[in-house]
Order: C-alpha cells, then sequence, then structure tokens
C-alpha cells in the first residue's frame, strides 16, 4: 500500500513511486529505493510537493532518523538448503524480470506516444514538434546514461510501424553512441536526428516510402528525395545542426556509394555514420515486405560481410560487438538441443544473452535463462522460423516485427537452480 509524503520529508531508504510518466523525471525507474542524498536534491529539484510512498518496500519508517538506523537486510531462512536458497534466489530474479519486462513495456509504450505526438505535429507546429522530439530524446538519455550496465531488450512494438523503426535506430545509435563516448551535446543531436531521420517521407508518396526491388530511376529518385524533404523539414523544426546532418547524410556511404552527394566517410558526421548503419539494420529486419525479412543474426551476418567497405569500420564494429552474433528477436538452437528466442542482450558482454527456452516435447510454458550464469550452456546455431519446430514456435511466439527498447542490467543470481 502506498501513501503521500512531502518531498521535503523524503530520506535516503524510503520506496517511492513517481507518477505523470516516465518522460517527466530524469530516473531510470518510475518505482525505486532512494540510495543517496542526490536523488532527493534531485526529486526537489522537479518542483514536486508530495511524491507516493511505499512504507512496506522501504528500509525505514519516514519518521524515524535515518542517520542512525541500519537498514533492514532480506535474508533466506537459515533452515533452507542450498538448493532450496538457490531456488528461492531464481524465483525473485524471475520476479524481477517479469517486473522488468513488464516495466520496458511501458516506456517504449511512453516514448513510441511521444514520438507519435511529434510527428503528427511536423505539418502544423514544425518547432513545437522539434521542441517535443528533443525532449524525447533528453528522456531517453538521462535513464541511458544512468550509472551501471544497459541491456537491449526484445519488446512487442505496437502496430506503430513507424515509430518501432525511429525508436529502434534511435534506442541502436544512442547506445553505440555511448559505447563510443560521444559528449553530451553529440548524443542529444544523434538521437533528435536518429528519432526523425525519415521525417521527409512525410511529404512522400506512400508507395514511394520504402524502396522496392524493380523500381525505375524515376521511382528510385521519388524514393530518395525523402531525404532532401526531411532536411527542408528539419529546418522548419529548427532542429539543431548536429541532428539536420544525421536527416542529411543517414543513406551516405563510406565508401562514396551512397545519397543523395556520395560523400565518403571522413565527410559524414560521426552521428551519420552511426545512423546509417543502424538504419540499415532495421530495414534489414524489418522490411516493407515482410517475406522479405532477415531474421537478426542475419541482419548482422549480412552487414559483417557486405558492409565492412560500405561502412565506417569503428561504427560497425562497435555496433556488431553491442549486438552481439545473436542479436535480440534471434530464434536459435541451444548446446542442449533446446530451442530458445533471444529476449534479451547486454549490451557490454553480448555472447551469453538472456533466452526464453521451449523444449521441443513438453507442453510447459517457456522458461527465462540468462546464459551468462549457466556456464555449461550456449548457443549452437540460428535459425529461421521456418526450421524450427511449429509448437515450439508458437509457444515461443516470435513476433512479425522485431522491435527494441532498453533496460537497466540485473543479472541472475548464481547457484544449482539455473537450468530452465
Amino acid at each position: 500500500m502506498s501513501t503521500t509524503i512531502a518531498v521535503e520529508e523524503l530520506r535516503v531508504g524510503m520506496y517511492i513511486q513517481l507518477d505523470g510518466g516516465w518522460l517527466s523525471h530524469p530516473f531510470p525507474l518510475s518505482s525505486f529505493r532512494i540510495a543517496a542524498p542526490e536523488q532527493i536534491a534531485t526529486l526537489r529539484g522537479l518542483g514536486l510537493a508530495r511524491v507516493r510512498w511505499v512504507p512496506e518496500k522501504s528500509d525505514r519508517p519516514a519518521a524515524e532518523d535515518t542517520a542512525s538506523e541500519t537498514p533492514a537486510v532480506a535474508a533466506v531462512p537459515a533452515a533452507l538448503s542450498p538448493e532450496e536458497a538457490a531456488a528461492a534466489r531464481r524465483r525473485d530474479w524471475l520476479a524481477a524480470q517479469r517486473e522488468s519486462a513488464q516495466r520496458c513495456e511501458r516506456q517504449y509504450g511512453e516514448a513510441a506516444k511521444a514520438w507519435r505526438e511529434a510527428w503528427d505535429a511536423v505539418g502544423g507546429q514544425p518547432q513545437q514538434a522539434g521542441r517535443t522530439t528533443e525532449a524525447l530524446t533528453q528522456a531517453m538519455l538521462d535513464k541511458m546514461l544512468a550509472e551501471g550496465e544497459i541491456g537491449i531488450r526484445l519488446v512487442c512494438g505496437g502496430g506503430d510501424r513507424a515509430a518501432a523503426h525511429a525508436l529502434n535506430v534511435a534506442v541502436i545509435s544512442l547506445l553505440i553512441g555511448r559505447t563510443l563516448g560521444l559528449a553530451a551535446d553529440d548524443m542529444l543531436d544523434l538521437g533528435v536526428g536518429a528519432l526523425v531521420h525519415d521525417v521527409g517521407k512525410l511529404e512522400v508518396a506512400d508507395r514511394f516510402r520504402h524502396a522496392e526491388e524493380g523500381f525505375s530511376a524515376a521511382e528510385m529518385n521519388a524514393y530518395r528525395d525523402h531525404v532532401t524533404k526531411g532536411v527542408m523539414q528539419g529546418q522548419r523544426m529548427a532542429l539543431r545542426a548536429g541532428a539536420m546532418t544525421v536527416l542529411a547524410q543517414h543513406h551516405e556511404h563510406a565508401d562514396g556509394s551512397g545519397f543523395p552527394l556520395r560523400l565518403a566517410g571522413d565527410r559524414m558526421s560521426m552521428a551519420a555514420r552511426i545512423v546509417a548503419i543502424v538504419n540499415r539494420y532495421d530495414n534489414l529486419c524489418n522490411p516493407g515486405t515482410r517475406a522479405l525479412a532477415l531474421t537478426p543474426h542475419e541482419a548482422v551476418a549480412m552487414l559483417f560481410a557486405q558492409g565492412r567497405a560500405r561502412f565506417d569500420a569503428t561504427v560497425l564494429n562497435a555496433f556488431i560487438r553491442m549486438m552481439g552474433v545473436y542479436p535480440a528477436g534471434s530464434l536459435v538452437q541451444l548446446t542442449d538441443d533446446r530451442y530458445a528466442l533471444v529476449v534479451g542482450v547486454n549490451s557490454s558482454r553480448p555472447l551469453k544473452p538472456r533466452v526464453l527456452v521451449q523444449e521441443a516435447r513438453t507442453a510447459q510454458a517457456p522458461q527465462l535463462l540468462d546464459l551468462e550464469q549457466a556456464a555449461d550452456i550456449g548457443i549452437r546455431r540460428s535459425l529461421a522460423a521456418t526450421k524450427v519446430p511449429p509448437a515450439v514456435l508458437q509457444a515461443l511466439d516470435p513476433r512479425p516485427r522485431v522491435a527494441y527498447y532498453f533496460e537497466p542490467i540485473a543479472g541472475e543470481p548464481a547457484g544449482p537452480a539455473q537450468g530452465a
């Protein structure tokens, strides 16, 4: 049960819940235990009068002096055997993973809604659309640049294809920028540019919004015109110069084979080099014609094989290291022959992702497994959906479109009960 408390009465150790939406505050989570006085100062700076407080989840009551109190520490009963204690820890971890997945879906939904509001305002209120996009980017950065490891989570994505593409490109681009150590202003420009890199398509006929095989020269020019139209839209939106460069260069290639100006890599901004790779990856996974879609594993393999000359080598290597050989959304077979869907990847340690595992000969629901904690289990190979037994595929339920968001990483506790 929660109650409200004045912000002036907050103390370290209190568990609070913030209302108003994920974009209204800079914290990675909307519900959390206050860990430092700096967080209280940030809360006061938000101008809030009261916040919701959950005593049952707090380390100490509100009225007590926190300086002299030692936080309560939950302990596993001593009577439990090591196996029972490990099973209890795994239950807690699974519950935390379910909560994290739900929270990630909510945050994705809020971000998609904010993006859609900006997108719909471009025609009538372009500068307001620009401000909304910048605010969305800053909200994402406030959470993404917090201390700790960040993971890439597979989410449902909803039915808004344009929002899903924009968020996919923005999330992965910002994570690459984080890995490469881009400055704060450059990260803001990268995020804004990634979110609206296709804004010129608002002025392109629907059938020219995605390049198709068999396009005539005139049809291809109509498609490519979205870049020029996007730069004009960006000017109306009053975007910063760094974001404008992304709009102008996101289809350029490091080898000079891109469009519209055939720029070589040294004439492209770093943000544009990043977005060019990520945009290509998402278009391979989520093309206009679903029959042409590659699996995330296939898309990474194609970029590695064909993109080493086309794209910036530093950015491409950072992208592949971060996404891993088996990005989130990949269907795989494990070394113990079970089938699995990759649902989460630690962007700094991607080789042992979190997977949803399904036995081929059981009606049991799929189980979550952290391969980083399962030393004796790995991934044997990636599979196309047609190579997975139908009953297993139905149980794993991969979405027709691959959609991503980011989340703080919490590892699975070690112990005998790690198997799915």
